[in-house]
């Protein structure tokens, strides 16, 4: 009997819905191809649900997404919705719940795409992994004096030994998969509490890799360096915000944040992981037809490969990179093909 992989879909909002879409599509065409089964269960959760029922999702939500070997989601947002309650309402508690601590976002300047920051400047081909479980992104803290004069907002980092240990074994043991490189983003010189505390653990860690290469920046030098000469850059942790901040910038040294891919993983694999692409649910091009799927797509080479379908992975990843050789692009990209045109070339090229 083939294998069977459950898979919790959650299409969300915008253009997150198309993109969903054309991913299942190319998804269901390559799986049998590759000899297993995928088992969708949809839950249209997301901020539309919000305006619905008042909730990002339902209550019992976090259980029925515990049942799945892996959750895909589509972009999340919308204009009358605050950024604030769709993140808190629907990632991070997937995020938190299934210690989802590592981000791993991947960067590379495929052939065929131009790239306005990389141009003359090396090659692109890194790999952020961001802390994602702790670190700024924490409720502890709070506003005070509502609409006073005095009014004041709090918000504490949580920064644990055991938390950045475990993202820095991650980074170091992924660099030994590559080229053996890894940066740490830090801001140690102003944050004179955790990013210390951050530096200290991390260059513990790097004690035992004495075969990485490793060395430290202050996040702000980093960024300026990444777009100058990407091509030092190999592996590079970071807090969460830090993370976060540094994978948009590789995203657009890429050629488009429309392509760039996210795991939010599990590494024990003891609960469901997430994969998602980093782009917004773009409101302005909603329903137009000419979102572009290869993020969410290259999403899905993250998923195959944490379900250990390395073999379909690659394929997919392949495909992915001959119709952007080929030109099948859309606008974003600066080409004019549709979000179809881009689904249909990629089934061609799997040969489904």
């Amino acid at each position: 009997m083939a294998r069977t992989h459950r898979i919790a879909l959650i299409p969300g909002d915008g253009i997150g819905v198309e993109t969903v879409a054309s991913a299942c599509i190319v998804l269901d065409a390559l799986a049998p191809l590759a000899g297993f089964g995928i088992e969708w269960t949809e839950y249209l959760w997301g901020c539309d649900h919000y305006v619905r029922t008042g909730a990002m999702m339902d209550d019992d939500a976090l259980d029925r997404l515990a049942e799945s070997d892996a959750i895909f989601l589509g972009a999340v947002g919308r204009p009358d919705v605050p950024d604030h309650i769709s993140l808190w309402g629907l990632l991070i508690p997937i995020r938190r719940r299934f210690d989802q601590y590592v981000c791993l976002r991947p960067a590379r300047l495929l052939t065929g795409i131009a790239s306005p920051l990389a141009e003359g400047r090396g090659s692109v081909d890194l790999v952020i992994v961001r802390e994602n479980s702790e670190g700024e992104y924490s409720e502890v803290g709070g506003r005070f004096h509502h609409g006073q004069p005095s009014e004041l907002a709090v918000q504490e980092s949580i920064f644990t030994r055991r938390g950045v240990e475990r993202i820095a074994h991650y980074a170091f043991e992924l660099a030994r998969t590559r080229d053996g490189r890894v940066v740490s983003a830090t801001k140690s010189n102003g944050i004179v509490h955790t990013l210390p505390f951050w530096d200290d653990v991390v260059e513990e860690v790097a004690a035992g890799y004495s075969d990485v290469e490793y060395a430290k920046y202050h996040v702000d030098a980093l960024a300026a360096l990444l777009i100058l000469d990407p091509g030092r850059f190999d592996v590079i942790v970071g807090s969460n915000l830090f993370g976060d901040i540094l994978s948009d910038v590789s995203a657009a040294l890429a050629g488009s944040i429309g392509i760039a891919p996210s795991g939010n993983i599990d590494p024990s694999g003891t609960y469901p992981s997430m994969f998602e692409p980093v782009h917004g649910s773009a409101p302005d091009i909603v329903g137009k037809g000419i979102a572009n799927p290869l993020g969410q797509l290259w999403s899905g080479v993250l998923m195959l490969e944490h379900l250990g379908e390395a073999e379909a992975a690659a394929q997919l990843m392949a495909a992915i990179e001959g119709v952007v050789v080929d030109g099948v692009l859309t606008p974003d990209l600066g080409g004019t093909m549709r979000t179809s045109d881009v689904t249909r070339a990629v089934i061609d090229r799997l040969g489904g």
